[in-house]
């Protein structure tokens, strides 16, 4: 039984499609659950920053930033 060459190539095109669309969103979701895990700036690194810009960082405000920041990740 000889499957027609256009048959054939649709199939290929279809899987390559539905691979690309579940490969992007399985990469989205594993980057932002690693986001989640493991911040890209934590407290200590936001009072480096606060002070080299010339601020001393307070407790509170650090605290404040800090909850922007995870409500932005949001």
């Amino acid at each position: 039984m000889m499957v027609s060459t256009g048959i054939l190539v649709l199939c290929i095109v279809i899987a390559l499609a539905v691979g690309a669309v579940g490969g992007f969103f399985l990469a989205r979701k594993y980057m932002q659950d690693y986001l989640k895990q493991n911040p890209p700036i934590n407290e200590e690194m936001l009072r480096t920053m606060m002070a080299q810009m010339g601020q001393k960082p307070s407790e509170k405000k650090v605290r404040q930033m800090m909850q922007q920041m995870k409500n932005q990740m949001k």
